[in-house]
């Protein structure tokens, strides 16, 4: 298009299509090439022939952002594209956020196929699997510079590090879903934190420790490392398959809260505490690396915890010799009893109706009937 003074917006005429672009461009990053180009806008109007100014805004911004993913296979290509993209796409897990689920997304795909069709790629979806992440909201509101809502995080990390506030955003939400900004629930992550620095300070301390003898772990023991092997068989799944953060946090701060309780100071009582903490590490340094990699060394690896494996669960830690079960009389809970894990039914009920407590509630009444949950309750009806 061309702009005119006395004849307005005047289009191109057809024989003077295409209008190529100037190669003596130069690129100084503070405005258009084109617009400072000395002689591309300079232009005659095609309908009175004055003076006029020739359109310098020829792609549209979707333009760029529509195709990058492909380009950065071979940035350093003369060519538009080289085999290399081809190696490389569709993306594995492209992740983006909501209000870029339309336009963006919709023209990554047109764009994709356009360059399949020109022979450029082979591949006719840009991503094989997507995420698209929630936004922050404050106070109910999106963050927004125009409403003067938008929380500075330098700030928070300041005063708290970096890995208190990546912990907090992961926390706070599943990422797909919008996450509302908490100072309070800053302080939390940061309490947190500083209380798996306490365990591992406490541990380092408390002298050598040797090697875990599975064959004669006592029951709180095998309770312990079973919840452990358990969060990381969750955790696994969690963060490598669902790409669900935030349970995958929770299931670790219960692990903590189990360590905190468990005062076993025995040679498998520390080397149990040596293995669940060196997995809470583990499972954590994707989301909170800096603390990460100071409690890996203290744990005494040398290292770097960011070229470690995965860890695998151990199966059989989680299998359990013994089960509890509730036992209710009515439907109320009356008692709790332990039970071997290949018990009968009529072994558990033998076991409820024996019990002191649950004596109490059906002396002088006729058993109707007792119905066994597996795994999980005895119920006797009166």
């Amino acid at each position: 298009m061309i702009y005119c003074d006395d004849c307005g917006v005047v289009p191109v005429p057809e024989q003077d299509l295409p209008v190529c672009l100037p190669r003596d461009v130069v690129l100084d990053g503070s405005q258009s090439p084109l617009v400072a180009h000395p002689t591309f806008s300079h232009v005659n109007c095609p309908l009175c022939g004055k003076a006029a100014r020739r359109e310098t805004d020829t792609f549209d911004t979707f333009m760029e952002s529509s195709w990058y993913y492909a380009k950065f296979t071979c940035k350093d290509s003369v060519a538009m594209l080289d085999e290399r993209a081809n190696y490389w796409l569709p993306v594995d897990h492209y992740i983006g956020g909501i209000e870029h689920a339309i336009l963006h997304l919709l023209y990554a795909r047109f764009y994709n196929k356009l360059m399949r069709d020109e022979g450029l790629l082979t591949c006719s979806e840009p991503f094989s699997h997507l995420l698209t992440q929630g936004m922050v909201l404050k106070d109910g509101s999106k963050m927004s510079k125009s409403k003067g809502n938008t929380v500075d995080p330098q700030g928070l990390i300041d005063q708290y590090g970096a890995d208190t506030v990546r912990l907090f955003v992961m926390f706070a939400a599943p990422p797909e879903q919008s996450l509302e900004w908490s100072d309070s629930g800053v302080e939390g992550a940061h309490r947190f934190l500083r209380r798996l620095w306490r365990q591992v300070y406490l541990h380092v301390n408390s002298g050598s420790v040797p090697a875990l003898d599975k064959a004669s772990l006592s029951s709180e023991q095998k309770a312990v490392r079973r919840q452990l092997h358990h969060t990381l068989q969750k955790v696994s799944h969690d963060m490598g398959v669902r790409f669900i953060f935030n349970t995958a946090i929770a299931a670790n701060m219960e692990l903590i809260n189990t360590l905190s309780k468990f005062t076993d100071d025995s040679d498998n009582g520390k080397a149990i505490r040596q293995e669940a903490l060196t997995f809470i590490v583990l499972m954590l340094a994707p989301i909170v690396p800096h603390i990460c990699e100071q409690l890996w060394r203290e744990l005494g690896h040398t290292t770097s915890v960011s070229l470690e494996a995965w860890p695998e669960h151990d199966a059989s830690a989680l299998s359990q010799d013994e089960l509890e079960f509730i036992v209710q009389v009515n439907g109320k809970l009356r008692s709790k009893i332990s039970a071997g894990a290949g018990a009968s039914n009529t072994e558990l009920e033998a076991l409820a109706l024996s019990d002191e407590h649950v004596q109490k509630h059906i002396e002088g009444h006729t058993i109707k009937k007792v119905i066994v949950v597996p795994k999980k309750l005895i119920n006797i009806v009166v």
